[in-house]
């Protein structure tokens, strides 16, 4: 068929641009923002579902390998228990993202749990994912698709990888099937996935005597997927080869604000040392990213910062808390200080900056730090002084 008869992913979308403009009689200048809109959304949504497909048959790929590697595997036993680990070491050299042990595993299991995938394979791809690498691939053709499950280009086409860890963690199939098909229905995001896993609603659905009114009181209060925060997804940035300081800020002022704070604390001296911006850190299964990281060479200790454009909040302190306690049990060295927290919270006519001390209760060592760090009116003064700069940008 030709490529005029059938026009690509891209070529649809602009089309259906054009067609909003010829809807009106005269193209004036609310025409061209909604087309433009329009055609912005649409694209967006096509590029965001692009990265996600290829991150998901990627991950899916490499648990196909090593499930077959481990079953078939000439030298296997050479390797043995310490298999993932040594195969992490050798990958992570090679400059390979999300390749850790734990990683590796878990991309084993998302094979396991979701054979049915490789019907979302295009036979080009197929074959140049496992035509030279594996004659294992025959069997998986044959392997049948579980009654409770979805086919797999339904799975691969409306959720992300990141909604993959969830489900995979399930292991009742019919509460896996339950999660998929309300995620699907609902378009959940991946937080609102984990909200719901969380609240027990497959459990509370089958005790519900009105199945009807819990699954509409859920799904209108659900959190839907956002196509411009898929690409935020950490799994997605890495493996865009993106750092995480281009994708993870919040707004352009936090984003400015970061930026010229880290200036600001090294301008200050006093042995600031600066070791990382959006500093990922792993907590459980879970990543979060700290704003700013120094290391202090005269305190001994690192000193985290943390940015939000808002109010302050015991939930901000707590995050911060969190934060300190990781540091102290991973980062920190047996001739280090416990690190310290420094929560920043704006307001446009405001600045509340509060100090996390992380559990410090050596009375001489808190009055050196208070010497050596900055002082809070330097920083409130500071950061007014920033966000007026941006207000006058905009």
């Amino acid at each position: 068929m030709s490529q005029k008869k059938k026009p690509g992913k891209v070529k649809a979308c602009l089309k259906r641009a054009k067609r909003v403009v010829k809807k009106r009689s005269i193209f004036d200048f609310r025409a061209l923002v909604t087309a433009i809109r329009q055609a912005d959304e649409q694209l967006v949504a096509q590029a965001s579902k692009a990265v996600n497909m290829c991150l998901t048959l990627r991950n899916w790929a490499i648990g196909l390998y090593i499930y077959e590697y481990e079953q078939n595997g000439s030298d296997r036993a050479k390797y043995g228990q310490q298999l993932l680990e040594i195969l992490a070491e050798r990958l992570n050299k090679c400059g390979l993202p999300r390749v850790e042990a734990r990683e590796l595993r878990r991309y084993r299991q998302f094979y396991a749990t979701y054979p049915q995938i490789r019907e979302s394979l295009t036979p080009e791809l197929h074959y140049r994912l496992f035509g030279k690498a594996l004659k294992a691939c025959d069997r998986i053709r044959e392997s049948p698709t579980p009654k409770l499950t979805f086919d797999g280009k339904a799975l691969v086409n409306r959720l992300s990888f990141t909604h993959f860890v969830e489900l995979v963690a399930i292991e009742d199939t019919s509460k896996r099937f339950f999660y998929e098909s309300e995620c699907i229905r609902g378009n959940w995001s991946v937080r609102e996935l984990k909200r719901q896993i969380g609240s027990l609603y497959y459990e509370r659905s089958a005790l519900s005597t009105n199945k009807k009114a819990l699954v509409k009181r859920s799904h209108t209060t659900a959190q839907r997927v956002d196509s411009r925060l898929t690409i935020r997804d950490p799994y997605v940035f890495e493996f865009l080869g993106l750092k995480s300081k281009e994708v993870m800020c919040e707004s352009s002022l936090q984003d400015a604000l970061l930026a010229r704070l880290q200036d600001f604390i090294l301008e200050l001296g006093k042995g600031f040392c600066f070791e990382g911006r959006q500093k990922r850190i792993l907590i459980g299964d879970e990543y979060f990213f700290v704003d700013l990281v120094f290391y202090h060479r005269i305190l001994k200790c690192h000193v985290l910062f943390e940015l939000k454009i808002d109010g302050f909040s015991h939930e901000y302190l707590g995050q911060l808390n969190t934060y300190v306690n990781w540091f102290r049990k991973n980062e920190m060295d047996a001739k280090d200080n416990p690190p310290i927290g420094i929560l920043l919270c704006t307001h446009k006519n405001d600045a509340l900056i509060e100090y996390a001390l992380g559990g410090l209760n050596n009375k001489i060592f808190v009055s050196r730090y208070k010497l050596q760090l900055p002082k809070p009116k330097e920083i409130q003064r500071f950061i007014q002084r920033q966000i007026e700069l941006h207000d006058t940008t905009q």
